[in-house]
């Protein structure tokens, strides 16, 4: 991933070797907003709030998630933690800086059209990359890398996805309903196999629904999922990690609170603004359009759990003083 990460950001040499000034010059020809920090008229990026506030809020929730929290079990050492965190500091600049692919990828293709036919937005990368890496053996050889790469990239984030969720479901809500059912721990490898297979059929159903009926992205049809699962998990991870004696209402709670949040801001805000004229006042904007922004749907619910939570955390603990005082009396 890290040798494709630099093939794509070098492949833009052509546009590059003029200078920057040079670069930005090209892309405000095709649009002024290209070029700006904000694109009002984007679904995604139109102010700072939706840029940066709410992505640092998901991003807060992400490194927190199991499938990423686990990755510090592979280090054997108190040495290698500075070497762990310098080369992820470094990487994930890297791989960032692929965005850089997609400006590329508009200035080649400036009206979105290869061979007179309109781009779609997942269609414009691969395009690109077949355009730039298709003359010669040498080039075809260093495109048929990166395709490997981009299915090797998505295929190590479902893997994570896959693991950490299937456990979740098979020890966080199967074993405590059905515990009692299920006496033997072998029967629990069993159960996880199954969950994944049917992870696997709603992940087919849902895939086909985007394809037939497109929402902007697959990019926006995955985050849908992915960041709600993140909203939702975030309170008892967190809790269970930084705080003792966390009661079992608490957690739930915080979690249960994230998902109807979640959903909320995500179908019913829009619903409502679109059907009946509801205001919710700053919020409007990001609601009023064909297309939501997951990462405010997620950031919001982020946020109210974590409020809910923290409640009822110094209320149960305040009970609890109360409680010991009075037997100490």
């Amino acid at each position: 991933m890290v040798v494709v990460a630099v093939i794509l950001i070098s492949s833009g040499y052509q546009y590059l070797k003029d200078g920057l000034f040079s670069f930005f010059d090209k892309l405000a020809a095709i649009s002024p907003d290209l070029v700006k920090p904000t694109n009002p008229a984007s679904p995604l990026f139109r102010d700072l709030f939706e840029i940066v506030v709410a992505q640092m809020v998901v991003g807060v929730a992400v490194v927190c998630q199991p499938h990423i929290i686990t990755k510090s079990l592979l280090l054997k050492k108190e040495s290698d933690v500075n070497k762990y965190l310098v080369s992820a500091i470094v990487i994930q600049a890297l791989f960032y800086s692929v965005v850089f692919a997609g400006l590329y990828a508009r200035l080649t293709f400036p009206d979105l059209t290869s061979n007179g036919k309109p781009l779609g937005i997942d269609g414009i990368i691969p395009a690109y990359v077949v355009k730039i890496f298709s003359n010669g053996w040498v080039a075809i050889s260093i495109g048929l890398i990166v395709v490997l790469g981009l299915i090797s990239a998505g295929l190590s984030t479902i893997e994570g996805l896959i693991q950490s969720l299937s456990t979740t479901i098979t020890s966080d809500i199967i074993k405590p309903l059905f515990g009692k059912m299920v006496a033997n721990e072998q029967k629990y490898i069993l159960i996880n196999r199954l969950v994944i297979v049917g992870m696997a059929v709603v992940s087919f159903l849902a895939a086909r629904s985007q394809l037939l009926h497109p929402n902007l992205s697959v990019a926006i049809f995955a985050q849908n999922g992915v960041y709600s699962f993140f909203s939702i998990a975030f309170v008892p991870i967190v809790f269970g990690i930084f705080y003792k004696n966390t009661s079992l209402k608490t957690a739930v709670a915080g979690s249960v609170t994230a998902l109807l949040t979640y959903f909320t801001v995500y179908y019913i805000f829009p619903w409502l603004i679109t059907s009946y004229g509801f205001s919710f006042g700053f919020f409007d904007r990001y609601f009023s359009g064909k297309v939501q922004n997951p990462a405010i749907a997620a950031a919001t619910a982020i946020v109210v759990s974590v409020l809910v939570s923290f409640t009822l955390y110094y209320s149960y603990r305040k009970s609890n003083l109360e409680k010991v005082n009075l037997s100490k009396k």
